[in-house]
Parts: structure tokens; sequence; C-alpha cells
């Protein structure tokens, strides 16, 4: 027996997909190739998956990719597919920060749309570049951040936009993990502290922009100042490991954001409470499954993914209840609505309502001014600055 799913009519092809980074070594590449297969949307046909030619081509081999296809140059990639009739069609960024851009840039010249791992780019003014060019060619573009595609992550931005919490108030986000808490030397760790690599941010890029891009989609406020600390626990450590902000929101609604990768014994727990004048509710990523919805003068409830009760916004729901439902179908869920949104466009047809909720270029640019605007709050000692 299988759990509830949405009303699908496969395409009657899966899109050709281009792979750039995510070889030999890299950790996030083998996710996104698993979250691409996962619902049977894409073939993966051609890729440049490192910058050393050696491993590019080990590692294409090791994809089933086709030795004509496995390129040591993604601005080469990005020519030659455009020239094949039998071309990719969307091209996954799975890169360290500092190639986002210019390998997005290409694929974009070249015609084809992106798919980008997060944060956007390393700057503002990267990212307002490529929103140009997206604007400029009309081509799709996606922006991985996963957790926005978890099913009880849907339900509560459902649940904010439907009033059941009413006006909101209050906003806490959290994400620590302890995994840098001591000097790590591996490929993951070094090029995530190095700032010509990850950019101004460390703990700030690579998970911060988590925080806030979830508190973002499932309240839907906007942060009009922020005031910042950001702290380097590990001596010699480059960037930030460590990141505490106090938000004001547009409507006047107050948050706090930490997030840390120095925090000692917690792996990977991010975490969402939104209260409202007529409830709260409060969402753990490490017990995806579960949300408490606490409504005012009401019995609490232990809401599940796919439970009774649940509207249709919790999106596809893949296993039975009691089984956990997470980290990879989050990715996936996210590359099947950005290939619903593909497949229409090839198609003229209009996309069902859940490609739209995949982050695209506002979100990433929002990400990178985010960035922009804790760095700079931080480095005037903790200065409230505009967003």
């Amino acid at each position: 027996m299988v759990g509830p799913a949405n009303d699908f009519t496969a395409p009657p092809r899966r899109l050709r997909l281009g792979m750039v980074g995510g070889g030999q070594g890299a950790f996030i590449g083998a996710v996104h190739r698993l979250a691409a297969r996962m619902d049977n949307r894409y073939d993966l046909v051609a890729g440049a998956l490192s910058s050393r030619p050696d491993v590019a081509r080990a590692s294409a081999a090791e994809c089933f990719i086709a030795p004509d296809r496995a390129y040591d140059d993604f601005r080469e990639m990005a020519m030659r597919e455009a020239a094949r009739e039998d071309g990719i069609e969307v091209c996954a960024i799975v890169t360290p920060n500092n190639l986002h851009f210019p390998a997005a840039m290409a694929m974009l010249d070249a015609g084809i749309h992106v798919i980008c791992d997060k944060p956007l780019c390393m700057s503002v003014a990267e990212g307002e570049q490529l929103a140009a060019k997206i604007e400029e060619t009309g081509l799709l573009f996606a922006l991985t951040h996963n957790y926005t595609a978890y099913p009880m992550v849907r339900e509560a931005r459902d649940m904010v936009r439907s009033g059941k919490l009413g006006n909101i108030r209050l906003v806490q986000v959290e994400y620590p993990q302890g995994w840098l808490a001591t000097p790590v030397d591996n490929k993951q760790a070094s090029w995530r502290a190095d700032p010509a690599k990850a950019g101004p941010g460390g703990a700030l890029g690579d998970i911060g922009t988590h925080a806030h891009n979830l508190a973002d989609f499932v309240t839907g406020l906007e942060i009009s100042e922020l005031c910042a600390d950001l702290s380097s626990m590990v001596e010699g450590r480059q960037l930030d490991d460590n990141v505490q902000i106090l938000l004001r929101y547009k409507n006047g609604a107050r948050g706090m954001l930490w997030a840390s990768q120095v925090a000692v014994g917690h792996e990977n727990g991010l975490k969402l409470r939104v209260y409202g004048d007529k409830g709260s509710i409060e969402w753990a990523q490490e017990h995806p499954n579960h949300m408490h919805f606490r409504p005012l003068n009401g019995q609490p409830r232990l809401m599940t993914r796919g439970g009774p009760g649940n509207s249709a916004a919790g999106g596809r729901v893949r296993v039975p209840s009691g089984h956990v439902e997470g980290y990879l179908e989050g990715f996936a869920t996210l590359y099947t609505d950005f290939a619903d949104q593909l497949s229409a466009r090839i198609d003229g047809h209009l996309p069902n309502a859940e490609a739209g909720l995949v982050p695209g270029i506002a979100e990433g640019l929002n990400g990178m001014r985010f960035i922009e605007a804790v760095v700079s709050s931080s480095q005037r000692g903790a200065s409230w600055t505009s967003m």
C-alpha cells in the first residue's frame, strides 16, 4: 500500500540534463543526480564534472555519460551542447559558490535553462547580472533551497497564508550544526572556509541562507532591517562559523535567526517557529514528518505528513505514513516541479500550481542581499542595517 499522491500525467519523454561540477570527491552532485532520477523526469547526458580533465572524464564514465559528451570546461559544454540537435535542455550547477555565476551565464547565453545550487552567486552585483540575463532570455532558472519542498514546510506556508495563525508577530529560525567545531581539513570544509570560493559568508552563506529562505518561504514576510553579529570561533578560520541576527519585518513582526557550524552535538538542527495572534507552528528538519500547531484557546495538534486534515499544499507524498520523507525527496520535488515548468513550456501548456513554488532568481537575489546586509551590519559593530 502506498501513501496519497497528487494526480499527475507523465510527459512524453525525459528532459535532457547536463551538470557542471559534482564529480569524484564532491558531495552535493550525487544528491542532485539522485533527485533528478527519483521521479524519472531527466536523463543525465552531458557533464563538465570537474575542473581537472582526468577527474572530469572518470566521473563522467561513472555516470554513464558518453565520452564525446564528457567535457573539461563548462563553457565548451554550453557551446557544443547548444549546437547539437539532441543537446541538453537544462543544466544543474553544483560547484563551489564562486563558479555559480560564470557557469550559469554560460548556459543562459547558450539558451540552456538552469538549476543552480545555493547560494545564488558571490555578490549582489553578480545576482543582478543573472537576473537581467534571465529577463533578457526568458529562460527558466531554479535555485535548490530544498527545504522549501518538504511536505510539512509547504503545509506550514499554506496555514500562514490561509490565516490560521492570524497576523504574524514573531519568527524564530535556527540552524545549528557541529561538524566544524574543530579545524577540519577536507574538500567540503576547505572551500567553505575560503572567501575566494565561498564568498563573504561562511556559515552565513552555507546554512544561514537556508534559514533565511525557509522563514521567508513560510511566512511571506519581508525583512526591513537587521542587526547581525558574525563570529569565527575556530582560530585561524577566515570566514564566520557562527551567525546571530535580530530581524525586524515590514509588517511590524520581530524575529531572530541563529546559524552555527560550531554547535557541538548538533547534526542538522534546522528549526522554524512562527507565532501569530491566533496560533503558532513549530517544525524541525530532523523530524520532518511532524509539525506542531498550537491554536489560541484550542487543543494543540501534532500534524503528520500526509495525515488527516492536511491541505493539498503538502505536495507530493511518496511513501506511506510513518516512513521519513525529507532531504533527498525535497530535492527531488524541486527537480520534478521544475520539470513540470519546463515540460509545460515545451508543450505550450500551463504548469501546475506546485511548479510555481520552486525558488528562482528572485529568491536567489534576495538571499544575496541578505548576505550583504548581514556582513555590513556585523562589520559596523552589529548596527541596524536596511535590507
